[in-house]
């Protein structure tokens, strides 16, 4: 009797293959240093890009056109 193999579903679609790049000045670089040593962050990559694309769609969101919103009157 053999063992089912299972398969394990391909992300190729979730994969992080695209890089952006940005600099800081050093007051900010301190800031941010201070933060990641004050709270324990482990990974700066990925707190940078849950922060970015937090504020990403927190604002598309914003934005978003509701069906039952209420006119402001002028």
């Amino acid at each position: 009797m053999k063992k089912e193999v299972k398969k394990i579903p391909q992300r190729n679609a979730l994969k992080r293959t695209n890089r952006v790049a940005f600099v800081f000045n050093d007051e900010e670089m301190k800031m941010l240093n201070r933060f990641f040593d004050k709270y324990k962050v482990r990974n700066k990559s990925k707190w940078l890009r849950e922060t970015i694309m937090g504020a990403v769609l927190k604002t598309l969101e914003e934005d978003y056109p509701k069906l039952f919103q209420e006119r402001e009157m002028k």
